[in-house]
């Protein structure tokens, strides 16, 4: 079908219905494992080293593989986000089809763009400690959670576990005045 007979007509109302399917959740909320606490004490380490208290590290097969912190003053760039850098920094040694059998555990709920990525890369898992709610009692926060974002992805379905040392990771943002 070309552009004209997609804009005519037929192809509209293909499109209308294709865009009124219902797509299922893809956001499974899983309960915290046992190791979950370990590899989050592992985030918020990273995050104490960032520009901002933000920190990631990637895990498979139980073992830490990428760390990221927030970088983005220092490399004068604003997508350094603790998530983007653990994920830069496990593509320099492995492949992207990888992903897929990893966990991401953040000291933060991950904003728009990280969660964004999260998703594209394919990660099975990811894990929080700090909430988008939690967070903007202190921070700037785009309230947009990572389960909406999820369940917005009728593509993949990604397990997110939420507020595993929370309070620990929340102590490292100042009060707000």
């Amino acid at each position: 079908m070309d552009r004209r007979t997609l804009l005519g007509g037929s192809g509209v109302l293909l499109a209308a219905q294709a865009l009124s399917l219902k797509t299922e959740a893809r956001a499974v909320m899983t309960p915290v494992l046992a190791e979950d606490q370990h590899f989050m004490q592992l985030a918020i380490e990273q995050a104490k080293l960032g520009d901002f208290p933000f920190g990631a590290v990637i895990v498979r097969d139980g073992k830490v593989v990428a760390e990221g912190f927030n970088s983005g003053k220092r490399l004068h760039d604003p997508t350094a986000h603790g998530e983007m850098m653990a994920i830069r920094h496990f593509l320099e040694n492995h492949s992207p089809q990888e992903f897929q059998d990893a966990t991401l555990y953040t000291s933060g709920e991950p904003c728009v763009m990280c969660m964004g990525a999260i998703i594209w890369c394919r990660f099975k898992r990811m894990v929080f400690a700090a909430s988008i709610s939690e967070l903007a009692t202190r921070i700037g926060q785009i309230d947009i959670t990572s389960a909406q974002i999820a369940k917005a992805t009728p593509f993949l379905a990604i397990e997110i576990t939420g507020g595993v040392l929370s309070a620990e990771a929340m102590q490292l943002f100042p009060e707000k005045q």
